[in-house]
């Protein structure tokens, strides 16, 4: 680690302001451990884990497995299997809320669900105790039992305003298992996992016994183990990813890579349509963008119970980090690296941390 890392500013859970190191910082917000992923001049300058036996800690993405799933459809756009702007409903069999009267004839398209500008509701879920019986994706879309969120639905004009939708990439990954015919754990292993060396990834459960004897335990603000360890999350496109910054590190610099002209692991018009706000919103595709040129960036926070990570990424300037951590109090320990990460580093401002 970068030695003037080591110290942040950070309001400590008592709400005073104060500068700490970053063990002591762990400490005082009692996070077990974190792990950290530096990117700078495309490739990972170096990596930590704080806290942890293992050299690489697997956690909860949370929502940082929306970036994943939209380089996943967006890998299968460029292949001619699925198209950003025709309506999804052509392809999707197991879910028929894509053209309801609200709409008024307007469609659902990919472009739309990755931008989560489709108009769709569930912002997001909360997941399952270890043991519960678990929902399938019709169930998780209709809201039917033993899903314990609501079904998904249009609930506003597709294309008209922004709304965090962790239900819309439900349904990408409903529009992504449709057309492919496959599980999305596997393609989302063929696509973008495998290719990119992505190991310590998976968006299959139960977790392979090799990854398993690495997993952080999640835990609650006040430092409490979640009961089991974690709870399930089944709603794998929009927060069912076990990773390590490393690993997410690596899909990072891939975009990177293809916005300066060094592979063609996407489209580079697909790159540029991922860093470019959809409407008036944060959002590109899959992650949300800030700034314009050189200090484009791209963030992405992440949040199931008992796990909190960040990413970013400056994709002209191949710098970037990201943050895991096994607490639900992790957000301010990754803001506090990130502006530091930023002085020493020399980033543009960054402005709020990003859904």
């Amino acid at each position: 680690m970068h030695r003037s890392l080591e110290f942040l500013a950070i309001k400590a859970p008592n709400g005073v302001g104060q500068t700490l190191d970053l063990y002591e910082a762990m400490q005082a917000l009692r996070i077990q451990t974190a792990s950290i992923a530096l990117i700078d001049g495309g490739e990972i300058a170096w990596t930590e884990a704080i806290g942890s036996e293992c050299a690489e800690p697997i956690y909860q993405a949370a929502s940082l497995s929306k970036l994943v799933t939209a380089v996943v459809a967006l890998r299968l756009v460029d292949k001619g299997v699925l198209s950003l702007d025709a309506p999804v409903d052509g392809i999707l069999k197991r879910w028929t809320s894509a053209r309801p009267p609200i709409t008024d004839g307007l469609p659902v398209t990919l472009r739309l669900l990755l931008s989560m500008r489709a108009g769709i509701n569930v912002p997001s879920f909360r997941g399952y105790a270890i043991g519960s019986s678990l929902p399938t994706l019709p169930q998780i879309l209709d809201g039917t039992p033993p899903a314990n969120s609501p079904p998904v639905a249009v609930v506003a004009q597709p294309g008209n305003q922004y709304a965090y939708s962790g239900g819309g990439y439900e349904v990408v990954e409903a529009l992504i298992e449709d057309a492919t015919r496959r599980r999305f754990a596997d393609v989302a292993a063929e696509q973008v996992l495998n290719p990119l060396g992505m190991a310590s990834s998976t968006f299959s459960y139960p977790l392979p016994p090799a990854l398993l004897q690495c997993v952080a335990r999640g835990h609650t603000a006040n430092g409490q183990e979640i009961s089991g360890g974690w709870r399930v999350t089944p709603e794998l496109a929009a927060a069912g990813l076990w990773s390590t910054p490393s690993d997410l590190a690596k899909l990072l610099i891939a975009i990177t890579d293809v916005y300066q002209a060094r592979s063609r692991f996407l489209n580079p018009d697909t790159v540029e349509a991922m860093l470019e706000r959809v409407g008036d919103g944060p959002y590109g595709l899959g992650a949300a963008v800030h700034g314009a040129g050189d200090d484009v960036v791209l963030m992405k926070r992440g949040h199931n119970v008992g796990y909190q990570s960040y990413l970013l990424m400056f994709p002209a300037r191949g710098q970037g980090i990201v943050v895991m951590t096994d607490s639900d109090r992790g957000f301010v320990l990754a803001n506090a690296l990130v502006r530091r990460a930023a002085e020493v580093y020399s980033w543009p401002a960054v402005g709020a941390l990003a859904n």
